[in-house]
Formats: structure tokens, sequence, C-alpha cells
């Protein structure tokens, strides 16, 4: 997704889990371009264990097509998983969490006189507290604690 703000563009390109929502990995930077998105996918593939190949999920743009971020899925055996073109319900998820995080992140607040760095760095805070401590009222606790608690991660 894409925030505009009055120091330029800035762009975050996450990876999320559909069966809690958890932000499994994020990259951020100022162009939607094949660097953002391999890194992302290299960074939610470090979190795999072994044997682990799920399905991963994305829409139709140019960046999920290129050779890089094609080699990195094949190398870690994901299967992958493409919206139907037109067909919103596909991307759910993914934009169910942007609805949320700009509604409680970026809208009705004044960035003027924010830099990008800035900027970057107050989103990366928001999306690690989203991860580790926003409390999700399905679980009544965090995702990050949730998973803890169920021995899925450390």
């Amino acid at each position: 997704t894409e925030f505009r703000i009055p120091a330029g563009k800035v762009c975050l390109s996450p990876v999320i889990d559909c069966c809690d929502g958890m932000p499994v990995s994020w990259t951020i930077g100022t162009s939607p371009n094949a660097e953002l998105a391999n890194r992302m996918l290299r960074d939610a593939c470090s979190t795999l264990g072994d044997g682990e190949h799920p399905i991963i999920h994305s829409d139709r743009g140019c960046h999920y097509r290129w050779p890089g971020w094609i080699r990195i899925r094949k190398e870690h055996k994901l299967t992958r998983s493409t919206g139907a073109k037109g067909c919103s319900p596909d991307n759910a998820a993914a934009e169910g969490f942007f609805g949320r995080l700009k509604q409680e992140f970026f809208h009705g607040r004044d960035f003027a006189g924010v830099t990008i760095k800035g900027f970057i760095e107050r989103l990366d805070a928001y999306m690690t507290w989203y991860r580790d401590e926003r409390i999700k009222l399905t679980f009544g606790t965090s995702i990050a604690k949730r998973r803890r608690e169920l021995g899925l991660m450390a």
C-alpha cells in the first residue's frame, strides 16, 4: 500500500498471515520496486520452519511476476495464489489489514514536517506494535502472545 505525505511517497509491502492476521514480515521504501517485494518475501521465508511451504497470495502487480520474486518463491517451494482480475475478495485479508492500518496510523494525522525517514521509522514502529502488542479482540491478547501461548513462536 502507499502513503502520500507532504515529504513524498512511502510504500509498505507486508506479508499477512491469513490464519490470524499477523504481519509476518514487511518492507518499507519509497518505490514499489523489485527490491522491496523481494526483500519482503525473503524476510517472510526466513520465518518458515523445516518442511513449511505455505501458499502465498498476491495480486497481479508486476513486482510479483518479476524473475527474482518468482525465484525466491520457487526456492522455498511456496504455492502461488494470484487474485482474479477485478476480484477484490481474493485480497480481503490484505485489504482489511490496510484499512485498519490507515485508520489507526494514518488518517486524521498531520505529517507536515515529517521527513520520509521519520515517517518510515514511525510506520515500522507501528508495524512492530501491531504484531507484538495490539490486542486482537478474537484472542483477547496480541497475535504474537497468542502464538507464543500456542507454542507457534518463541
